[in-house]
Order: C-alpha cells, then structure tokens, then sequence
C-alpha cells in the first residue's frame, strides 16, 4: 500500500513538475514575442516620427536622448539611447514584419542587424531559427563568415548572382545536394590549437573535446557516429578517423584528417575507404557514403587530375585553426571562387 501511495505521489510530482516546466517556457516564448514585436513597433515609430521632422543628424540624437530620458523614468532600464537606436535599426533592417521569426530573441536580432548584407541578414535569420542556434552560436557563424563560405562552395555551379539569388531563396530547406552541406574552408578556432607542429592524433582528440562546437561548423544535420571506426578485409584492418551521418542527406560522412598539403594519395585513400564503407556499412536505406578529405591546404592539381574532379562523394576542404581578419577571409574565398569558375570553364570548353 505505501509503495503503492509513493508511486502515485511520484507520478503526481512528475506530471505537475512537466506542466510547470511547459508552461514556464510558454510564458517565456510569449514575453520574447511581444518584446520583439514591441521593439519592432517602436523602431517604426522612431523611423515614422523622424520622416515627419527634420532630418538633420543632430536633430535625431536630441530626438533620441529625450525619448531615453522619459521612457526610462516611466518604464524603467531598457531604453538606453543607444537600445532605442538598436531599434530604429530593427525596423530599418525588418521593415516587412512578416520575415521576423518568433523563435529569435531581441538578443539575435541585435546581432542580425549589424549585417549590412540583406540576402545574408535574412539567410542567417531564417538559419538560426531552423537550427535553433543561440546567440553565442549565432554570433560565431556570423564571425566566420558562414554565408560567404557557403556561397563559395556553391559558386563553381553558378555564378555569382545566381548563387546570390539562390542564397535568399534559403529561407527554405537546402536542395538534397551535398554540395549545400560541405564549404571550404573550415575554421577550427574553437580548438585552441597552433597552426603548425600538431599530430593527426592530438587534432582528432581536440575535434572529439569539442564536438558540439565541430558540429556547429560542420553544419545542419550532423550526427557523430564513432572515431578511429575498423572496417574489417580479408588483407586486414582499415581505421577511419571520424563517422558521421547526416538526416538530411540520409547518408554517412567519411573524414580523413591530413596535416599536409592534399596528395592523390589522400584522394586514393578516401576512395577506397568510401567504396569500402559502400560495401560493408552502408544499409540499403542509406543514400551514397560522402568522403571528405580535411587538409592544411588544398590542392588543385590533384583536385583537376583526380578523381575529385567528377566524384559527386569525394571531396576536400582546407580547414583553418586561426581566424583570419573578415577582410582575410573574403580575399581568400574570391580567389576560391574564381579557381572554381576557371576550373568549371575548362571543363566546358573540354
């Protein structure tokens, strides 16, 4: 009877405890919208109320300052001049309130309207939402340039205004193609690791310490599977560094880390561990195993003349273990892109 009564009591505890926590994030889901909602209605106001009146920049810092003076005595702490200019740009960076997700706190849509960009300001909306990244989350992709190395990775396909309007049509899932999931580079800052005199073993270890943060940079849909995976021969044991699978691919990642310059005997390599994992781990469910070669620096000789050049499995990527300057980085990709879009001529003419 009392172990029947402390099952019952345990039960009634468990049931309430759930109702409470639902609720409590309900509560907080619905102040988050109406805070958003609010600020954005305020921006307009600010916005609305400056069109109406002069223009001059003087004139808006007094407008501002006098606002901040009376909205916090009234209202209390939130109404800073500079929130209340953070909201002026809200409303100027979301004008049409139908693109605002209410899954994004006021904290995100400070970071997003700092981007100058609009196709990149509403793709990493849209992201952020889908993938439900924080705002610490938020601000690394936006500080690793993850737009821009996602258009450099689709650029060998399209040119540059294509893939600019292939980028706002974003806000919708990426195309089933493996091309949307992998970039080039990879930055790997979050290691904490030096740039050069590092083992293959310590990189992996360090990838494996901080994989939430590898899975951030991978990208959407990733799933470690193991580290150091045996696939059995007849001729003996094969062991490959890191598995993962994605779900919207529906099919494995492959990864080989190399601390060198990309060799076709990387390439060689990859090839035979994918054909391999083809023939003894996939299941028929799955689709094709993806193999993704992680270098130092990539090679675009042995990217021509291999079998890199056609595989739609086999890839290669640079990854990168400082963060460059933004402007490093663009420099860098351009010169990606345009290798890209000379490689992809040559392949037309031929």
């Amino acid at each position: 009877m009392n172990n029947h009564l402390s099952q019952l009591n345990t039960d009634l505890l468990n049931n309430i405890r759930t109702l409470l926590v639902e609720g409590r994030k309900q509560v907080a889901q619905t102040v988050n919208t109406t805070m958003v909602q609010t600020y954005w209605q305020i921006g307009r106001l600010i916005v609305e109320g400056e069109q109406q009146g002069e223009t001059r920049a003087e004139y808006g810092k007094q407008v501002l300052k006098s606002l901040s003076v009376s909205l916090t005595e009234e209202f209390g702490k939130g109404f800073s001049v500079r929130n209340l200019r953070n909201m002026r740009s809200f409303y100027q960076a979301f004008p049409n309130r139908q693109t605002l997700s209410a899954d994004l706190s006021w904290s995100h849509y400070n970071k997003l309207i700092s981007i100058e960009n609009e196709h990149a300001r509403l793709w990493y909306l849209k992201e952020a939402a889908e993938q439900n990244w924080s705002v610490r989350a938020l601000e690394r992709q936006m500080g690793t340039l993850y737009y821009e190395r996602l258009l450099a990775t689709q650029a060998g396909k399209h040119d540059l205004q294509s893939v600019l309007d292939e980028a706002e049509q974003n806000t919708k899932p990426l195309a089933v193609d493996v091309k949307d999931y992998l970039r080039d580079p990879y930055i790997l800052d979050f290691l904490n690791l030096p740039s050069s005199q590092v083992h293959e073993s310590e990189l992996e270890q360090a990838l494996i310490d901080n994989l939430q943060k590898f899975l951030l940079e991978l990208g959407k849909g990733f799933a470690f599977v193991e580290r150091q995976q045996r696939i059995s021969t007849d001729d003996g044991d094969y062991y490959i560094d890191l598995v993962f699978y994605n779900f919207h691919l529906k099919c494995f990642l492959l990864i080989d880390l190399k601390m060198h310059k990309l060799t076709h005997q990387d390439v060689g390599q990859m090839d035979m561990y994918v054909r391999m994992y083809e023939e003894k781990k996939r299941r028929s469910d799955d689709n094709p195993t993806i193999g993704l070669i992680l270098c130092t620096e990539n090679n675009h000789t042995v990217a021509k003349y291999s079998v890199l050049n056609d595989s739609e499995h086999l890839f290669a990527s640079k990854y990168m273990m400082e963060l460059p300057s933004e402007e490093e980085l663009r420099i860098q990709l351009e010169k990606e892109r345009q290798l890209l879009l000379a490689r992809d001529k040559n392949n037309d003419d031929n």
